[in-house]
């Protein structure tokens, strides 16, 4: 069965307290190495995150320039006070504070090309 889901990819940068106020750098990019986008997948699917930039770190790594990835799955893109609290732990936001840089991820049937 093909299955489609809609699927983006959020770096929480400087993820200590003690760097809460230090922006990352202005060129640091966060991108899907696998899947490529606009691809069609079967469950599970392999998903390697890539960023440039920066470097990846678990959660309370106390190293500037550093933070961890987060997978939304099928949700907005949260902005402004929506990240004041950080992000969820659930089915729609998967995090990888332990410096993940890969899973595999079970998706729900999404729509098919052309639908």
């Amino acid at each position: 069965m093909i299955r489609k889901s809609l699927i983006a990819a959020a770096f929480l940068a400087c993820a200590s307290p003690a760097f809460a106020e230090s922006p990352f750098p202005a060129d640091a990019e966060v991108y899907f190495i696998s899947p490529s986008d606009g691809d069609t997948v079967s469950s599970p699917v392999l998903v390697v995150f890539g960023l440039k930039g920066m470097g990846v770190a678990p959660a309370g790594t106390e190293k500037e320039k550093t933070g961890h990835h987060h997978l939304l799955i099928d949700v907005e893109t949260p902005t402004g006070e929506d990240l004041q609290y950080g992000l969820p732990a659930d089915d729609n936001f998967k995090h990888f504070g332990s410096g993940q840089t890969e899973t595999m991820v079970e998706l729900a049937p999404g729509r098919t090309p052309c639908s």
